[in-house]
């Protein structure tokens, strides 16, 4: 995953920063009158999401979901990221064990759940990096902040897994085929572009950042006008540069609404050839470096996401990321790891080695449910039938 900097701040907390790094709470809480805060605390490892934060960020959701002095919550992160997602060496560690990652990713499921279905407002102030899972408490919800320093991707297609923690369920809704491109290809949206792609609702200039959440921490109600009219005044209207990605929709459409990763990759060559595309080829090599495996799960699943509730995807997608930890077909999420995140030599050996060697019946043994039907995602596929954790994160 890519790191970017952003110049140092302590103006950007109301907590000053070094204070957030000396406490030990992986999130920090705060309230004030009827605003109530949460920070992601591990600065110093990009904001990670261990199970440990999952189970302190659902705990806190539902305490102030069932609090009625508390109308709405702000999510951000310490330090000079948001979130870079999933702790990856935590998996990694935990290779040789059985389900050895159960636990997180169930809490972390269960949060995207209850974030998807959270009965108040809640906003996320975004600087720097909103990556896989990070993006995942940015993107639902109600209100989602970036500034000009933001970006986020779903890159996960690069160390063999997939997208997962809702975006099965998010990307097929963005503009056209962009979801396919995004989940496939690992692209990089930056700033106003993760507004006008529909990953986040505003876009405020990272000088007035720190105003905007003391406005938001002074409010004396929840209600979501009164918010939104708060965030409008420091927002700033959306102009994308022509060389945005998001101008070449209409190029997407037509290649990534074809049916197999193989025939996406041979109408985007055949793009990629014609004169003025020139910006096709690198991404085009990013697919090809990309594990094979990894490209079907994504395709099959952003597909079927496209006509399921956030339930069913979550369901889904959990079965995946259980299956892929198990290396039921293959080992590409710890060799992905391996060369991404511990040896860093960006030279994975993936196996199968080539999309043609990836077989539908072997992604039904991916997709399909548990036979122990304990072990599935424990969350309501009705929509209507609405509950929350109340121990059922264990």
């Amino acid at each position: 995953m890519a790191i970017i900097s952003i110049p140092s701040s302590t103006t950007m907390f109301p907590m000053p920063q070094q204070v957030l790094r000396r406490n030990k709470e992986v999130v920090m809480a705060e309230e004030m009158g009827c605003a109530r805060m949460l920070t992601l605390n591990r600065p110093d490892n990009l904001n990670y999401i261990s199970a440990k934060v999952a189970l302190a960020l659902g705990q806190n959701f539902e305490k102030y979901e069932n609090d009625d002095n508390a109308d709405f919550v702000i999510i951000k992160g310490a330090g000079r990221t948001f979130s870079a997602g999933g702790d990856l060496h935590m998996f990694y560690d935990g290779r040789n064990t059985r389900d050895s990652g159960i636990e997180c990713i169930y809490r972390m499921y269960w949060l995207c759940y209850h974030i998807h279905t959270y009965k108040k407002p809640h906003i996320a102030l975004v600087h720097g990096m909103s990556v896989g899972g990070g993006a995942s408490l940015m993107t639902p919800m109600k209100f989602s902040v970036v500034t000009e320093k933001a970006f986020s991707s779903t890159p996960e297609i690069n160390i063999g897994f997939h997208p997962d923690c809702g975006f099965s369920y998010m990307l097929p809704r963005l503009p056209g085929r962009l979801g396919e491109y995004v989940g496939l290809t690992g692209e990089k949206l930056r700033g106003k572009e993760v507004v006008a792609a529909g990953l986040a609702t505003h876009f405020v200039p990272s000088q007035k950042l720190f105003q905007l959440e003391k406005r938001l921490m002074t409010l004396k109600n929840g209600d979501e006008d009164t918010i939104r009219s708060v965030i409008n005044e420091f927002s700033s209207n959306i102009h994308i540069d022509e060389r945005s990605i998001l101008n070449k929709l209409s190029i997407i459409n037509e290649c990534f609404s074809k049916n197999s990763v193989e025939e996406i990759i041979e109408s985007f060559e055949a793009e990629g050839n014609r004169k003025g595309n020139d910006w096709i080829m690198p991404v085009l090599k990013r697919l090809k470096r990309a594990s094979p495996t990894s490209l079907k799960i994504t395709l099959r699943s952003i597909r079927e996401g496209r006509t399921q509730t956030i339930s069913e995807c979550l369901r889904r997608e959990f079965r995946i990321s259980i299956n892929i930890q198990r290396g039921i077909i293959s080992g590409d999420f710890y060799e992905g790891i391996r060369a991404q995140v511990i040896d860093k030599d960006k030279s994975p050996k993936w196996n199968p080695s080539t999309l043609d060697k990836v077989h539908d019946d072997q992604l039904d043994l991916i997709f399909k449910p548990f036979e122990d039907h304990d072990l599935e995602l424990q969350i309501p596929v009705d929509e209507e039938e609405l509950y929350r954790w109340r121990g059922k994160y264990e």
